[in-house]
């Protein structure tokens, strides 16, 4: 199956500049394509991962990808998707930005000699302002820059030249990339269209209208139910373990409404059409089973982390549901409760009815002591089946968590002062 046919099976293309020529190209020769990524942060988050995955689909089908780090634009602030000026960060918050970029980058893709990563700071901090208006913005009409929609939909509100002048910036990345790397695609988000297509018109005012350039964005993810995807209660799904735990990272997944997962099987997993058409069948015939939803789970947080994460994530819900979290490590203990409720104590090693008071979990003894002889209260994993109970810190959190359950559901966190 041609690279474009399997795109489109999956949902993946919102628009190209010219879907006979790309097509043609990518079926007679192996190209060079590239996508970008400005280090805003210092870690990507799920909405990043739809057009590296494409670049990734472009690469096991035999194309070359390249990884543009944006130190150069990211200095500027592309005003795509906003209504007003970002803060510019130092040039020293780029730069640890960029870094920590490259190592996810280099995690998701495996082995470097598959693919090229590049830094358009290299090039954009080597140009003077004389060299930039004389070479490039000559090539570049105000009148076309303003009827850009991302232009156009800050005039309003302003926008400043710094921004405004990012769609050069972008288009001279994309010449300088086809003249040294010979890439002949960019792809990017469905936002990034007008500076994808400035690109093309840039390579073509230089090198001649026959110059074999093309874009492709992606659509813009979007829920059943309209919301944009990517967001829980908490922020971001971030592709940093740090910032979202394996075990969050996981659960996103796996949580997952029936109405969405099979589009995003497409998307995010490289599963084929076979077995996303039974993963497809199974919602409608076996929902309650959720069969789409765990190998969903299972093939992102595989390739965003490693095959141990999931399994450590698999072993922390298994826990979960079963109530038995006895086992579980420190460091599972803090990726199953660190964004539950917490609450701090100096001491344990008292009665559990003084102890779950002291504590603020229950404001009174009677309550406490009820619940308790009803079989509500579990520590660590184990029911309390009596008031008089001792509260110990978790066996394997080193003295520093006691894990508090109320009913069938409500966690708590106690942190033990040190």
């Amino acid at each position: 199956m041609n690279i474009i046919d399997e795109l489109t099976w999956r949902g993946a293309i919102n628009q190209m500049t010219d879907e006979a020529g790309l097509r043609k190209l990518t079926e007679e020769k192996k190209i060079s394509l590239y996508c970008g990524v400005d280090p805003t942060g210092d870690s990507m988050h799920i909405g990043h991962l739809i057009p590296f995955m494409m670049l990734k689909r472009f690469a096991a089908a035999g194309h070359h990808p390249v990884v543009l780090i944006g130190g150069g634009t990211g200095a500027i602030g592309d005003p795509s998707g906003r209504k007003t000026e970002r803060q510019l960060q130092t040039m020293e918050k780029v730069q640890a930005n960029a870094a920590k970029l490259r190592a996810q980058f280099a995690h998701l893709f495996g082995e470097e000699d598959r693919i090229t990563f590049v830094n358009n700071a290299d090039w954009l901090s080597k140009i003077d302002v004389l060299t930039f208006l004389r070479d490039y913005g000559k090539l570049f009409s105000v009148n076309v820059m303003l009827a850009k929609d991302v232009v156009a939909s800050r005039l309003d509100a302003g926008i400043s030249f710094t921004e405004f002048t990012y769609q050069i910036l972008q288009s001279m990345d994309f010449e300088h990339l086809f003249s040294t790397y010979h890439v002949q695609l960019q792809i990017g988000g469905a936002d990034q269209w007008g500076n994808i297509t400035a690109g093309t018109d840039t390579i073509r005012k230089i090198h001649g209208s026959t110059a074999e350039a093309y874009g492709l964005t992606i659509p813009l993810m979007l829920k059943a139910d309209g919301t944009k995807f990517g967001k829980t209660a908490g922020g971001a799904v971030w592709l940093d373990p740090e910032k979202t735990s394996p075990f969050e990272f996981y659960q996103f997944w796996l949580n997952q409404d029936d109405a969405d997962v099979v589009k995003y099987l497409k998307y995010f997993t490289f599963l084929g059409q076979e077995e996303i058409n039974a993963l497809a069948e199974a919602v409608q015939k076996e929902p309650e089973k959720r069969a789409a939803q765990r190998r969903l789970a299972e093939e992102v947080t595989v390739f965003v982390h490693s095959k141990e994460a999931l399994a450590e994530a698999q072993r922390i819900t298994e826990a979960l549901f079963h109530g038995s979290i006895e086992e579980l490590s420190e460091r599972e203990l803090l990726q199953a409760f660190g964004n539950m409720p917490t609450v701090e104590v100096s001491a344990t090693e008292k009665d559990v009815v003084n102890w779950l008071v002291d504590a603020g979990i229950y404001t009174s003894k009677r309550q406490a002591r009820e619940d308790v002889a009803h079989g509500a209260v579990t520590i660590n994993g184990v029911k309390v089946k009596q008031a008089e109970e001792i509260v110990y810190p978790h066996k394997n959190s080193h003295g520093k968590f006691v894990v508090v359950r109320k009913g069938k559901k409500k966690y708590t966190l106690a942190k033990i002062k040190q």
